[in-house]
């Protein structure tokens, strides 16, 4: 009976390498992608970092630093959930009707799809921390450790969030449609451009319930220790949003048409 769950583990796993290994070569294949999506991160670094920093707000720290772990998030938020539209793509042209056919459940395909998503994500973040160096941000071996984990898990749960739309819609127009209504909330309310302390009642009730909120007070807190919340705290709601938007993801994609 143990060998039997072995080998069945096995299968899985090598199914998962495979739906990642896919996801993955058509990312390399693709640097201009990579390119474009770590431009605008940068372009908001450096440009409104700079001019706005020159403002001098009283915030604890360098602006340009201050803002440095949201343009972090700001790059996996982007890159995950526009992650949902490849699978609009791979129903156009008849390669998920493929997979679906093949010997393995949907939950395999749901989270190898997830896992190159995040694969993306993770690269692009590793730029942004290496141009972080000579903009004076300090890392260690538990900091970035931390920022890792962080984006790891955030990437995860909103690729998961990305192809649960993916999952409903059909055209790549009204999916870039409704994921403008969803990215550009999650990135503005999340407290990456702003202190969230002393915010009005009502806008700090909608940053409350954003989960990139305690992301960016996660890897904030790692690098200048200015978070609003403890690492531990944001590190479990996290949990809980990717594990919650994984479940509901999983449900979307067993019940997606393949055609």
């Amino acid at each position: 009976m143990l060998s039997t769950r072995n080998r069945d583990l096995k299968i899985i796993l090598g199914q998962l390498y495979a739906l990642w290994l896919r996801e993955f070569k058509v990312f390399l294949r693709e640097r201009s992608r990579l390119i474009a999506s770590t431009f605008n991160p940068l372009l908001w670094l450096f440009v409104i970092g700079s001019g706005l920093g020159a403002t001098n707000l009283q915030i604890g720290a360098d602006y340009q630093k201050f803002i440095f772990p949201g343009i972090i998030c700001m790059s996996v938020i982007f890159t995950s959930v526009f992650f949902g539209s490849y699978i609009i793509w791979d129903r156009k042209f008849d390669f998920l009707k493929s997979v679906m056919v093949a010997p393995s459940s949907r939950t395999t395909v749901f989270v190898g799809k997830t896992l190159g998503g995040m694969t993306t994500s993770i690269f692009q973040v590793a730029i942004i921390l290496v141009i972080g160096v000579p903009l004076g941000i300090n890392y260690d071996a538990l900091s970035l450790l931390q920022i890792i984990s962080i984006a790891l898990i955030l990437s995860f749960g909103l690729t998961s969030l990305g192809l649960t739309f993916g999952s409903y819609i059909e055209s790549l127009e009204g999916f870039q449609l409704i994921v403008s209504f969803v990215v550009f909330p999650l990135f503005f309310l999340s407290g990456a451009l702003f202190p969230i302390d002393n915010l009005p009642a009502w806008l700090s009730f909608i940053t409350l319930i954003d989960p990139a909120t305690y992301a960016v007070d996660a890897i904030r807190n790692s690098i200048l220790h200015l978070g609003t919340y403890s690492f531990e705290l944001d590190l479990q709601i996290l949990l809980l949003f990717t594990l919650l938007i994984t479940l509901i993801g999983i449900f979307s994609f067993k019940r997606m048409k393949a055609v």
